[in-house]
């Protein structure tokens, strides 16, 4: 997440920071055009095809392919449509060592020899690549949809899940099924203990080799950590970048200060490829623009997409932040056109990127659920800067009183969330977190003596949740706003199959063309 104000600059061009331009981020040099009409400012521009981008003749697989294969049944022409719903929960127990165990261990060159030994699977396909603290899933969702509406078949690899570790592989409109997933998990372990791979290092390798093995256009994939050590970064050929919000968290493993933590982001960036960043803090954006300079890189500086009452476009995804990050996921459909577009016979069109933002879904983004017919929301916000973003969306929804349903893992910067998050008439139900370490009511009180008496502990999630929609009682205080579930992405995937199932609803669409402001 990451809230900026929308922009009222329609048909300005994207301003552009190059490797020889200024560190100021508001006095970058030179500018591009790409605001006109699509087709004529980027089919000049656009190569015939993107086999210079991909290893052709590709390398085997680690061992045989499934006798069946999910992804083959693709039909090649499939019409688009968005994927609804979560995936059922799957047991990788046998397959997976849990993540607590092994911690974080951020070391690139082992998954580099990895990917060797099991044949380079990530140089047979094309990958965008999206990093950044907060944002970064909602960015994948816009430009995975948008370039579903293009016509492209289109993966998306995200971390973590909520529900299904199934939800970290979209194939197309599908997500990975179980079946497979455990096929290629499997197929990776024997590598994976040669290599000592974390969990998350051996799911990234097994998500590449269905990548690879699916016939996609190109995926999308989603840093799972910092960036420059991420085993995202693997894959060799990811021509186009795009940044969400950098603010601090996991401090202890990219730095205690914002500069040091973006610049372990901007270790993505590779000689000569084009990035994308909505507005960022100073110190962020002044460390994005040097390793852009450092590595030859292109950074380009969008400004967040105008409002509908503007005559700005209709997203599928709630909130203000979210116009910040429909315009990076906007410039990098847009550059993928002026570099690397897979289907000339069928360009990049302005109903296309409209409709792939109407249409965008992923759950726990101030999403609006019911639990037990009492209208609640969601949001996915576990760390201080998330926090601070969600208190600015609710603020602008009126100043009632709130209830919290609230579940903070222990390493994060629990007191300074608190606060974050509390109005100042607002309570808190304090819920620990399944199977992770989590602050107490006990432990917040004393880091917030201020708060401490707007505290109350919850038994679990389920209990919790009576408690915050007053189903246990048979009615909610009227003057109060929607209650809301946040602090955790963990206690949304508790959460979530606790609710009433969703609605379907036909996406909204608009007409008007999508121009990004100057910085």
């Amino acid at each position: 997440m990451g809230a900026s104000p929308d922009s009222e600059a329609p048909g300005r061009p994207l301003e552009t920071v190059r490797a020889d331009g200024p560190t100021a981020r508001g006095a970058p040099s030179g500018s591009t055009p790409g605001n006109g009409a699509l087709e004529a400012g980027m089919e000049a521009t656009r190569p015939a095809t993107v086999d210079a981008l991909i290893d052709p003749a590709g390398a085997p697989a680690p061992s045989a392919p499934p006798t069946t294969d999910p992804t083959a049944e693709l039909p090649p022409a499939a019409p688009w449509r968005p994927c609804g719903g979560l995936p059922d929960p799957v047991d990788l127990s046998d397959l997976l060592e849990p993540f607590a165990r092994r911690g974080i261990d951020l070391d690139l060159s082992r998954m580099e020899r990895a990917l060797a030994e099991g044949g380079h699977p990530e140089r047979r396909f094309l990958a965008l690549h999206v990093a950044g603290t907060n944002g970064k899933g909602s960015i994948a969702t816009f430009l995975h949809a948008i370039l579903r509406a293009a016509g492209l078949r289109c993966g998306v690899y995200r971390s973590p899940h909520l529900v299904s570790w199934c939800e970290r592989i979209q194939l197309n409109d599908s997500w990975i099924a179980p079946a497979t997933l455990r096929a290629d998990l499997a197929r990776w372990r024997p590598i994976a203990a040669a290599h000592n791979l974390t969990p998350f290092e051996l799911f990234t390798a097994a998500a590449f080799e269905r990548f690879a093995r699916a016939d996609l256009d190109l995926t999308v994939l989603e840093v799972g950590l910092g960036g420059r050590l991420d085993a995202t970064t693997a894959h060799p050929q990811r021509p186009v970048v795009g940044f969400g919000a950098i603010g601090l968290d996991h401090c202890e493993h990219l730095g205690h200060d914002l500069g040091s933590i973006a610049r372990e982001k901007a270790g993505v960036l590779t000689a000569d490829c084009l990035a994308f960043s909505a507005p960022q803090r100073p110190e962020a954006a002044a460390m994005l623009e040097a390793e852009a300079r450092r590595q030859g890189a292109e950074l380009r500086w969008v400004e967040p997409l105008a409002g509908p009452e503007a005559g700005g476009p209709e997203l599928g995804l709630a909130g203000l932040m979210q116009r910040s990050n429909g315009a990076v996921a906007v410039a990098m459909a847009r550059a993928l056109a002026e570099r690397a577009w897979p289907r000339p016979e069928a360009p990049l069109n302005e109903a296309a990127i409209l409709a792939g933002l109407a249409a965008a879904r992923w759950p726990g983004r101030l999403e609006t659920r019911h639990f037990r017919g009492v209208p609640l929301l969601l949001d996915g916000a576990h760390n201080p800067p998330a926090a601070g973003v969600l208190r600015q969306e609710l603020d602008r929804q009126g100043s009632r009183a709130r209830l919290w349903l609230l579940g903070i893992q222990r390493h994060k910067d629990g007191a300074t969330m608190l606060r974050a998050l509390l109005g100042p008439a607002d309570r808190a139900l304090i819920v620990p977190i399944p199977d992770h370490h989590a602050w107490s009511v006990e432990e917040l009180a004393a880091a917030c003596p201020e708060l401490a008496d707007r505290l109350t502990p919850a038994q679990d999630l389920e209990a919790g949740l009576r408690q915050l929609t007053g189903a246990a009682t048979g009615g909610t205080d009227r003057d109060q706003a929607l209650p809301v579930v946040a602090g955790s992405l963990y206690v949304l995937g508790g959460v979530i199959p606790l609710l009433d199932p969703l609605q379907a609803a036909a996406p909204a669409h608009t007409a008007a063309p999508i121009v990004l402001g100057e910085s």
